[in-house]
């Protein structure tokens, strides 16, 4: 399917990709705690939501 070559370049893609996000994000830091502060409410409402449809499809399949 891939040869190794291919797979080599993939991983070590992978890892310099991550590397790189690592560091963008934690410059980014202070950035990120003033314009997105309380955004966990929107992550917890979302899945509170996903859920809820989850407990709707079980109670309607009955």
């Amino acid at each position: 399917m891939f040869s190794q070559g291919q797979l080599i370049f993939g991983l070590c893609f992978f890892i310099a990709f991550v590397i790189v996000m690592i560091f963008a994000y934690r410059k980014d830091l202070n950035l990120h705690k003033v314009f997105y502060k309380g955004n966990y409410k929107v992550l917890l409402a979302f899945l509170l939501f996903i859920a809820l449809l989850f407990v709707i499809k079980i109670f309607l399949k009955r």
